[in-house]
C-alpha cells in the first residue's frame, strides 16, 4: 500500500445525527479492499450507506455518553468501546461498529464490521468524520487492544494505543482534512485579517469571499466566485458523492465539491490551503510567464501573481486584563499580537524590513512564519527577510506587555440593598496616557446576571448610554459615530437594579424544584452534565454577597482601538525593501481589540488563585 495519507471516505453530520454531506473515494477504497483480501483472505465489506453510518454514530454517542465520549474508562464502558481503551485521544480518533448484533466474543465478526480509525472533528453544529486508509493489520491491532482488560501494553509487549497511532502517518493528514472541512462548513476564513484604506471593489474572487470581513479587494485577476460554479467533470471523476436530507443544514455543497476536486482529487490530499485552492481555480496552476530557472518556485506558491502590485501589513493585538483595584492583588494586563501580511507582488521577490519596537514592547514570546528568515542576533534589532506566500498570512506572533498601560482603568462595585435589589458603581478612565494616532472607536462595559432576571433599573451614567436585557446591563461609553483620540475620558455610572423574586427553594425547604440525584448512567451528554454539575456545585453565599458566584462576580469590557499598537510594535513602511526592486506601495495599519478584559467586583470575595 502507498505511504502518506489517502482518504477512503468522509462524512459531515449535523446536530440531529443526520448525514448532510458525504464523499467516498473508490480509488482509495479499491486499495483497501485489495490489501484486506491479501491480509485476511476474505473480501472486505462495502462502506456503509449514509443512513447506516448515521445510525452507528448515534448509537456510539448514546453508548459513550456524548459525541466525543469520555475518552477514559468509566463504570459504564463496555469491552470493545472507545472508552474501554482508556486513552483521551479516543475522543478524537473513534471507531464505529456497523454490525446489527455486536458479537463481543466473536473477534472476527467485530473486525469485519468495524470502521477505524475515524478522525472526529466538531465545528459549530457539525461533526466532520474522516476515514483514512490504514493497513489491515493495524485495524487488527486496534481490535485486540480494545478488548484487553489492562487497556495497555502488557509485560514484554510494545502494543499500546499511542504507539499504534504514531506508526500511522495518515492520521495527521486526516486531522488536517477534518479541520479544513470544519472551516468551510462554518464559514470561517483561514486567512488573517489585513486592513487597508482602499474601499473594496466587487466582482473579484477574493472580494466575494473576504470582502465582508474587512479583507481588501484583489485588483486582478477577476473571476466568478468558486462557490457559484457547478462541479466539473474532473470533480466527480474517481469519486462518488451523496447528499442526504438537509434537516435544516445550510451547507454550500458546491464549495465542498470544488474544494475536494482541487485539494484532494481521488482521495489524496495535495494542498488543503483554501486560499491556494481558490487561486488555482481562478488562475490555473502557474503564471503565463514562468520564473527564471535560477529561481525555484516553492510548492506553497503554485501560481505567480500578475496585476497591480502592493504590500500590506497589519498589526492586530488583543488585550487581556484582570483589574482588581486592590492592594493585595496586582492588576494583570497582557497583549497577544500578530503581524498579518498580504503581498501582491509579481514573481518571487524577497521582502525585508527592520522590526521596530522590540526593545520597548517587553516581548515575552515570539514566533515566525516558516517563510521568514530571522538572524540570530539580539532581539532589540531584528531584520526580517521573507518570501511571501499566497494570500493573507501571519508573518509573526508574539506575547508582550502593554507598554502604554491598560486602555481602560477603573473599578466596579456591587453590593446588595435587599435580597432582590442591588446597588452598583463604576468609575473608569479611558485612554489615559494614550496620544494620537491612537483612537478608541467604541467601548462597552457589560454586567452579567445569569441567575437573576432584571425587572427594574435606575441609573444615569456621566457619559454614554445604557441598554438592559433580562440578564445583563450594558453601558455603552463610546458608541458608533463617536471616537476618543488624543485625550482621556473619565466616566462614572452609579445605579440600582431590581430583580424578580427567587422562585427556587433551597434543599430541605419543602419540595425541591428538581432532583439532584442524577447519575452519569442517566446522562446522555457528558459535556452538558459537567456544566450542570459545575453550576450546582457553586458554593452558597450570604445575603450581602448574593452575586459573588466566583466567575460571575465581574463586569466585562469590550473596546476597539485603531491607529497603532499598544505594545509599541510597529513597521516603518519607508524601511521595507523588495528585491528585485519594484515600485510597489507599502501600506500599514494597526488595530487593538479586547479579549478577556475583566473588572472584578471590589466588594466581592477575592477570586481564588485558580480563578485568577
Amino acid at each position: 500500500m502507498p505511504s502518506g495519507c489517502s482518504i477512503r471516505a468522509l462524512w459531515i453530520i449535523n446536530n440531529q445525527d443526520t448525514v448532510v454531506f458525504s464523499r467516498r473515494f473508490p480509488v482509495v477504497e479499491k486499495q483497501w479492499c485489495s490489501a484486506f483480501k491479501t491480509e485476511n483472505g476474505d473480501s472486505a465489506l462495502d462502506l456503509p450507506t449514509d443512513e447506516q453510518f448515521a445510525n452507528a454514530f448515534a448509537q456510539r454517542k448514546r453508548r459513550e455518553g456524548s459525541t466525543r465520549g469520555y475518552g477514559i474508562r468509566v463504570a459504564h464502558s463496555t469491552i470493545g468501546s472507545d472508552s474501554w481503551v482508556d486513552d483521551p485521544i479516543t475522543r478524537h480518533v473513534i471507531s464505529l461498529c456497523l454490525s446489527t448484533q455486536e458479537a463481543e466474543d466473536d473477534e472476527e465478526s467485530s473486525n469485519t464490521h468495524l470502521l477505524w480509525p475515524i478522525v472526529l472533528h466538531t465545528k459549530g453544529l457539525y461533526s466532520i468524520l474522516v476515514l483514512p486508509l490504514v493497513e489491515p493489520r493495524e485495524l487488527k491491532d486496534y481490535v485486540n487492544l480494545s478488548r484487553r482488560s489492562d487497556c495497555g501494553p502488557a509485560v514484554g509487549e510494545d502494543l499500546s494505543f499511542s504507539s499504534l497511532l504514531l506508526n500511522i502517518s495518515s492520521i495527521t493528514g486526516a486531522f488536517m482534512v477534518a479541520h479544513a472541512f470544519g472551516d468551510i462548513v462554518t464559514g470561517d476564513t483561514v486567512e488573517p485579517e489585513v486592513i487597508v484604506s482602499a474601499s473594496p471593489s466587487v466582482g473579484g474572487l477574493f472580494d466575494s469571499l473576504t470582502g465582508s470581513i474587512g479583507i481588501s479587494s484583489r485588483p486582478k485577476p477577476v473571476a466568478a466566485p468558486v462557490a457559484s460554479s457547478s462541479p466539473s467533470g474532473a470533480a466527480t471523476t474517481g469519486a462518488a458523492a451523496s447528499d442526504a436530507p438537509k434537516s435544516g443544514s445550510r451547507l454550500d455543497r458546491d464549495l465542498l465539491r470544488n474544494f475536494i476536486a482541487s485539494a484532494m482529487p481521488f482521495g489524496t490530499p495535495l494542498d488543503l490551503s483554501l486560499s491556494n485552492m481558490f487561486a488555482i481555480k481562478a488562475n490555473g496552476f502557474s503564471s503565463a510567464d514562468p520564473p527564471p530557472q535560477e529561481l525555484k518556485q516553492p510548492a506553497w506558491k503554485p501560481y505567480l501573481y500578475k496585476g497591480k502590485q502592493r504590500l500590506l501589513f497589519t498589526i492586530h493585538e488583543t488585550v487581556n486584563a484582570a483589574m482588581y483595584d486592590r492592594d493585595e492583588i496586582p492588576d494583570s494586563v497582557s497583549v497577544a499580537g500578530q503581524i498579518n501580511c498580504r503581498a501582491e507582488l509579481e514573481g518571487l521577490p524577497d521582502v525585508s524590513f527592520p522590526l521596530a519596537g522590540l526593545s520597548t514592547a517587553h516581548i515575552e514570546a515570539i514566533s515566525f512564519h516558516p517563510c521568514a528568515q530571522v538572524p540570530a542576533h539580539g532581539i532589540d534589532k531584528q531584520n526580517i527577510v521573507f518570501q511571501p506566500p499566497l494570500g493573507n498570512f501571519v508573518l509573526m506572533r508574539y506575547q508582550a506587555g502593554c507598554g502604554l498601560g491598560p486602555p481602560v482603568k477603573g473599578f466596579y462595585q456591587l453590593s446588595m440593598v435587599s435580597e432582590d435589589e442591588g446597588a452598583f458603581l463604576f468609575k473608569v478612565r479611558l485612554m489615559e496616557g494614550y496620544k494620537a494616532p491612537l483612537s478608541m472607536e467604541f467601548c462597552t462595559i457589560t454586567m452579567p446576571f445569569p441567575r437573576r432576571r432584571i425587572v427594574a433599573f435606575d441609573g444615569t451614567p456621566s457619559a454614554g448610554t445604557v441598554l438592559t436585557t433580562e440578564h445583563s446591563v450594558e453601558w455603552r461609553i463610546l458608541g458608533s459615530g463617536r471616537s476618543l483620540s488624543g485625550k482621556s475620558l473619565e466616566a462614572t455610572f452609579p445605579g440600582t437594579i431590581k430583580f424578580s423574586p427567587l422562585q427556587s427553594k433551597r434543599k430541605g425547604d419543602g419540595d425541591d424544584e428538581e432532583s439532584d440525584g442524577e447519575g452519569t448512567e442517566n446522562v446522555v451528554n457528558v459535556e452538558e452534565f459537567v456544566v450542570q454539575k459545575m453550576n450546582k456545585d457553586l458554593p452558597a453565599v450570604e445575603l450581602e454577597e448574593p452575586f459573588c458566584w466566583q466567575a460571575y462576580d465581574y463586569a466585562k469590557v469590550s473596546f476597539k482601538i485603531v491607529g497603532a499598537s499598544v505594545s509599541r510594535m510597529s513597521i516603518d513602511t519607508k524601511s521595507v525593501n523588495i528585491y528585485p526592486t519594484t515600485k510597489s506601495p507599502v501600506e500599514f495599519s494597526a488595530q487593538v481589540t479586547s479579549g478577556d478584559y475583566i473588572l472584578w467586583n471590589t466588594l466581592g470575595k477575592a477570586p481564588s488563585a485558580a480563578a485568577v
